[in-house]
C-alpha cells in the first residue's frame, strides 16, 4: 500500500512547485513587456516634444530670407542671412570708430587743460616774484592793474552820493529779472520793458547772477557772521539794478530772498571796465522797518476811498509778494490853508515823533503793491541813500479800449506795455526817504503854492548833497489815470507843465495821431465804401 501510494503523494507535491516557477517565468515575461511598452511610450513622447520645440522655435516662412512658406532654405536664403550678418559687422565697426574718435577728442581736452594748468602754474610762479627782471615787471604792472581797478571804484558813485548840477546830470539806473529789463530809454520804438532779452544783454546779467550766487554760496573763511546757511539759487533772485558811468563802470546791486521771512541778501557788485569785483554783501532785515505813507488830500474823498480800498485788499496776479500789507492805522491831518503838496508832505512827515522813520510820499492817484514797499525798504538808507522810483503811468482807458464800456478792471489794466502806459521819468513826486534826511536835507519849499515844483525843488537838494539818488523803473508802482484839470489861477509856467503832462497821460504817439487823423481816416473808409459799392452795381 505504501509503495503504491508513494508515486501519487510525489506528483501532489511536484505540481505546485512547477506552477509556482511557471507563474515567476510569465510574470517576468508580462513585466518586460510592460516595461518595453513604456519605454517605446515615452520615446515617442520625447519625440513629439523635440518636433513641437523645433516647429516652435522655427524661423517663420516669411521672415527667412531664403523661401517662402514650408519651402527649405536655398543658396538665397544663405545670402540673406550673409547680407544681415554683413550689415550688424558694419554697424559695430562704425560705433567703434566713433568711440575712438571721442576718446580721442577727450586726449586733445585733456592734453589742453594740461597745458592751460602748466601756463597757470607758470604765471603763478612769475608773480611771486622768483628771480628775473621780468617777472619784477609783470609783478609791477599786475599791481599797476589792482591800483587802477580800484581807482575807479574810488571814483564811482557807489558808497556816497555826487554832486550834481541839475536832475538832467542823473544817470538812471535800469531793474531786470531773470527775464525782463526795465528801462527808461525808449524813444518811439522801444518798449518800456525788454523781453527777450537781447542776447548780449541775458549774457551780461547771467554772468553776474552767477557771479552773485558764487560769492554767495563761498565757504566762510574770513570769520563772516552775516554767511549764509542756505545754498542760494537762480530762484531765490528778486530783482536788481544796474546803471553805467562811461568814465568809470557799470554797478550792479541785486537782492536775493533770505533764510526767514522777511529778510533779503543784499549784493554790491562793480565792472569797472574790467573783471567783476564784489563790494559789499550784507543781511538786510525788513521785518521792523515801518513805512510811513504820506498822502496830500484836497476836496478827492472818492479818490481816497478808493485808494484805500486798492491798498486793503487788491494784489496784482503777476507780481508774487512775500509780504502782507501790515497796515495798523492812519492820522488825519487838517489844514485850513490855501492846498499846497509840498505843504501837506512837509506837515505829515514832521508829524511824526517817533523816532526816525522811512517815509513814502505818496499821491491819491498811486497804486502801489507790497513788493514795491520791500523795494522802498531795500533802496533807502539813513544818511546814505534816497529812492526816487520811476513810476508807470497809465494812459486813458477810454483810448486804449475803444469806449468806455469796454474798459476792464483795474486789475486787468496794470499790464506794463507801450500801448497801455509809459515811464514816469519827468515826475519826482513819489519817493521813499528817511525822516532824518528829510529834515536835515531842509523838507520842501512851502512857499510853492498849488500844482507841481515842489517835488524837483526837494529833489535838487538831495542831488547837490552827498546822499545817493537811488532812480529807476518800479514794476509795483502805478499811476492810474485821471483826467487833469488845469486851473486858470495857476502861474504860466506851472499852467504850461500841467498841460504837458495832460497831453502826455492822454495816450501813446501812435494813438493820439489816430484820434488826430481819424476824420481823414472816416474819409478814406468813406470813399472805400462807395468805390466797393460803385463796382458791384
Amino acid at each position: 500500500m505504501v509503495r503504491r501510494d508513494a508515486p501519487t503523494l510525489l506528483n501532489y507535491v511536484v505540481l505546485p512547485n512547477l506552477l509556482l516557477r511557471l507563474s515567476v517565468v510569465m510574470l517576468r515575461r508580462g513585466l518586460l513587456a510592460w516595461l518595453s511598452r513604456v519605454g517605446v511610450l515615452l520615446v515617442v513622447v520625447c519625440c513629439c516634444l523635440s518636433l513641437l520645440y523645433v516647429i516652435t522655435c522655427s524661423p517663420h516662412a516669411d521672415d527667412r530670407p531664403g523661401g517662402v512658406g514650408g519651402a527649405p532654405i536655398g543658396p538665397a536664403g544663405r545670402e540673406g542671412f550673409q547680407a544681415l550678418l554683413q550689415e550688424r559687422e558694419e554697424q559695430h565697426q562704425q560705433h567703434i570708430a566713433s568711440l575712438k574718435k571721442q576718446i580721442a577728442q577727450l586726449k586733445e581736452a585733456l592734453q589742453e587743460r594740461s597745458e592751460q594748468l602748466k601756463g597757470m602754474q607758470d604765471s603763478v610762479e612769475k608773480t611771486a616774484g622768483k628771480g628775473t627782471v621780468g617777472d619784477v615787471a609783470d609783478d609791477h604792472s599786475h599791481s599797476d592793474l589792482q591800483e587802477f581797478l580800484h581807482s575807479q571804484l574810488s571814483r564811482a558813485e557807489i558808497h556816497s552820493g555826487i554832486r550834481l548840477p541839475s536832475e538832467y546830470a542823473v544817470v538812471p539806473f535800469e531793474s531786470f529779472t531773470l527775464q525782463r529789463v526795465y528801462q527808461l530809454e525808449m524813444g518811439l520804438t522801444r518798449h518800456p520793458e525788454e523781453k527777450p532779452v537781447r542776447k548780449d544783454r541775458r549774457e551780461e546779467l547771467g554772468e553776474v547772477v552767477e557771479s552773485a550766487l558764487h560769492a554767495l554760496n563761498a565757504p566762510n573763511r574770513g570769520g563772516d557772521k552775516t554767511k549764509a546757511s542756505k545754498v542760494y539759487t537762480p530762484s531765490d533772485f528778486i530783482e536788481g539794478i544796474a546803471r553805467t558811468e562811461k568814465d568809470k563802470g557799470t554797478l550792479y546791486e541785486l537782492t536775493f530772498r533770505g533764510e526767514q521771512k522777511q529778510e533779503f541778501r543784499r549784493l554790491l557788485l562793480f565792472r569797472p571796465f574790467g573783471p567783476l569785483m564784489k563790494v559789499k554783501s550784507e543781511l538786510v532785515e525788513t521785518a521792523n522797518m515801518p513805512i510811513n505813507i504820506v498822502l496830500p488830500l484836497s476836496q478827492r474823498a472818492d479818490k481816497f476811498k478808493q485808494f484805500m480800498h486798492n491798498f486793503r485788499t487788491f494784489k496784482p496776479p503777476l507780481l508774487s509778494s512775500r509780504v502782507e500789507l501790515n497796515f495798523r492805522n492812519f492820522t488825519l491831518i487838517q489844514l485850513n490853508e490855501e492846498f499846497s503838496r509840498g505843504r501837506g508832505l512837509d506837515v505829515g512827515a514832521r508829524a511824526w515823533k517817533r523816532g526816525n522813520v522811512l517815509l513814502f510820499f505818496c499821491d491819491v492817484d498811486i497804486f502801489f503793491t507790497a513788493d514795491f514797499l520791500n523795494t522802498c525798504r531795500l533802496n533807502a538808507q539813513p544818511g546814505k541813500k534816497v529812492f526816487y522810483p520811476v513810476l508807470f503811468s497809465q494812459y486813458n482807458p477810454a483810448v486804449i479800449y475803444g469806449s468806455h464800456d469796454h474798459v476792464p478792471p483795474v486789475e486787468q489794466q496794470l499790464i506794463i506795455k507801450k500801448d497801455t502806459g509809459f515811464w514816469r521819468d519827468f515826475g519826482f513826486g513819489m519817493t521813499c526817504q528817511y525822516r532824518s534826511d528829510f529834515i536835515n536835507i531842509g523838507g520842501f519849499d512851502v512857499d510853492i503854492k498849488g500844482w507841481g515844483g515842489e517835488d524837483v525843488h526837494l529833489y535838487r537838494k538831495y542831488l547837490h548833497s552827498n546822499l545817493l539818488v537811488v532812480r529807476a523803473p518800479s514794476r509795483g508802482l502805478f499811476h492810474l489815470w485821471h483826467e487833469k484839470r488845469c486851473a486858470d489861477q495857476l502861474p504860466p509856467d506851472q499852467y504850461k507843465m500841467c498841460m504837458q503832462s495832460k497831453a502826455m497821460n492822454e495816450a501813446s504817439h501812435g494813438q493820439l495821431g489816430m484820434l488826430l487823423f481819424r476824420h481823414e481816416i472816416e474819409a478814406h473808409l468813406r470813399k472805400q465804401k462807395q468805390r466797393s459799392g460803385a463796382k458791384k452795381s
